[in-house]
């Protein structure tokens, strides 16, 4: 499979996770050196894998549960030997996100290393 095929596989991992309020999957996308970091109405938020691997699953019923509708877009994405950075737009806990995802190839697998989080406003 081609990066930019991996990559995508792994922005869609990590749209299920929390779709689906997976711990399993959060671990699947995430490298486990991984910060997740951003901006909610309520302040800056920066967490570990496990933290946010936490956090997800604690969401139940999941959104895919719930009938919530998926939304997930690529924005954008860019690949530089084995480091590359996708912009994805996504809606999760009524909120639009548009999240910017630094990946590492490590071997053979393309991971999320770190995850920077932008709201911006309200599910469409």
């Amino acid at each position: 499979m081609r990066d930019t095929q991996q990559i995508q596989a792994v922005v869609q991992t990590y749209f299920e996770c929390m779709h689906e309020s997976s711990e399993a999957k959060t671990h699947a996308a995430f490298h486990p050196q991984a910060m997740i970091t951003g901006y909610l109405p309520n302040g800056l938020q920066q967490m570990t894998v496990a933290d946010f691997a936490g956090f997800v699953a604690s969401q139940q019923p999941s959104p895919k549960a719930q009938g919530v509708p998926e939304r997930l877009e690529i924005v954008s994405l860019e690949i530089a030997g084995n480091t590359a950075v996708a912009r994805v737009r996504d809606d999760y806990l009524g909120m639009t996100f548009l999240d910017t995802l630094s990946f590492l190839k490590t071997g053979d697998e393309w991971r999320i290393y770190n995850k920077l989080f932008h709201v911006e406003g309200p599910d469409a």
